[in-house]
């Protein structure tokens, strides 16, 4: 039951910061904070769990919910610029949260470095299903495709330093979150 508590206020988390979005470049992807929620959910919750909050918010939007950037559904998005990232959003937490939470236990050094490595891997994979959605839905080349996730990387890797802060913060206070994973 608690976990069920856990992917609900994660998901609800994703969606209310739909709503800090920056419409961005020709391609329609704008900045948003809710990447970095969804990866969050990967480094606080471990893989399953994020993954879960992850799903529970994108069936919400597939149920016709404005719980994407600009009040869209993901019903929406599905036939837009924005699809891949969307898939991205589904994979990510799943590979941040078993990135991070394969860390060795009760060494703090190792589980930030894990925490790092699982952010960083996470964000490549919402860039990598995002160019792939750009190539095969606007049908854009492959290097420009790819090219087009550049001026997010800055910003993305500030907002990803802060989730890794917060992620510390959240485990030294409930260590359990990881053995009950």
């Amino acid at each position: 039951m608690v976990d069920l508590a856990y992917i609900a206020v994660f998901a609800a988390l994703i969606i209310v910061l739909a709503f800090v979005s920056i419409p961005v470049g020709a391609a329609g992807v704008p900045i948003v904070m809710q990447n970095a929620a969804i990866i969050l959910a990967g480094l606080i919750l471990g893989g399953r769990r994020g993954f879960l909050a992850a799903a529970l918010f994108l069936l919400l939007g597939l149920a016709g919910l404005p719980v994407l950037a600009g009040g869209k559904s993901a019903l929406a998005a599905i036939s837009g610029p924005t699809v891949g990232y969307l898939v991205g959003y589904l994979i990510s937490p799943l590979v941040a949260g078993s990135i991070a939470y394969a860390a060795p236990k009760n060494n703090k050094t190792a589980f930030t470095g894990f925490l790092v490595v699982g952010a960083v891997v996470a964000l490549a994979v919402q860039y990598i299903c995002g160019a792939i959605g750009l190539v095969y839905r606007v049908g854009m080349e492959w290097g420009p495709a790819f090219a087009a996730q550049l001026p997010f990387i800055p910003l993305d890797l500030a907002k990803l330093a802060v989730g890794v802060i917060i992620a510390l913060g959240v485990h030294a206070a409930f260590p359990d979150l990881r053995r009950k994973a």
